[in-house]
């Protein structure tokens, strides 16, 4: 039975990191590559990217892909022993409004979780054991998404687990939130801003965590805490006083 779950995880494992790999450097390649002269003004450093910091991104995060991939199993083994509110079918009313609403709450509740980590893993004493692996990369790259201490991969990790034994979601959706993950960190890392300059003018959208937002955190540890959001920063002060200038300056070309 060991053998049974050593194998999958390990088949998970691979799913993972060569994904990551695939994603990371195809995003480095498209974006700061082959866009390179149309989005300068939106990329942070140029030549941070290459040699020894991104072999060392690289090697912690197969470190926490094999992390994920253990807990990945774990929510695996949950579905079939019925302990998650996992669903594949929608038989009814309740099904159709959990489609939208589960993952409305799921990334509700792991911006919660993760913005109070965070904050915590930046505490003297803690940082230096556990969050200071990943600040290291102080020009991050696209590589730098999955690049924790393993602690920090398990502090993350954990939550899938207690979420899907706890909010209704379609399997479907939860795979999709898990890749709107793996965006998401790569988009906050990779070192260029990708959103446009008139979504700081709506409502909705411009309290978004992109990579201008994140850049601060990796170069002002004392700031911009969260995850995909920013109303956490906001209401308890922790966002960077010069981030919207900061954002209007690497969206707007001719400034």
């Amino acid at each position: 039975m060991l053998g049974h779950w050593v194998f999958w995880i390990g088949a998970l494992f691979m799913v993972i990191f060569i994904r990551y790999l695939l994603f990371s450097g195809l995003y480095h390649y498209v974006l700061r590559l082959r866009l390179r002269d149309r989005l300068r003004h939106r990329i942070f450093h140029y030549e941070v990217g290459a040699g020894a910091q991104v072999r060392r991104e690289i090697q912690r995060s197969a470190i926490v892909s094999l992390i994920f991939a253990a807990f990945g199993i774990l929510v695996l083994y949950l579905w079939q022993e019925d302990h998650t509110q996992l669903y594949l079918t929608l038989t009814g009313t309740r099904d159709v409004i959990w489609l939208l609403l589960g993952p409305l709450l799921f990334l509700l509740a792991q911006e919660t979780y993760y913005y109070w980590i965070h904050r915590w893993m930046h505490r003297p004493g803690i940082y230096e054991r556990v969050h200071r692996w990943h600040h290291e990369s102080i020009e991050t790259t696209a590589w730098t998404a999955f690049s924790f201490h393993p602690t920090e991969a398990v502090l993350q990790a954990v939550f899938l687990p207690l979420s899907v034994m706890i909010i209704p979601m379609h399997a479907l959706a939860f795979l999709t939130l898990l890749a709107i993950m793996t965006l998401s960190a790569t988009i906050n890392h990779a070192g260029i801003e990708v959103f446009p300059a008139r979504w700081s003018k709506v409502p909705v959208v411009r309290g978004l965590i992109g990579a201008t937002h994140h850049d601060v955190h990796h170069k002002q540890a004392r700031y911009n805490f969260g995850l995909y959001f920013t109303f956490w920063d906001r209401w308890m002060g922790t966002e960077s006083p010069g981030f919207r200038e900061r954002f209007r300056r690497f969206t707007n070309p001719e400034d």
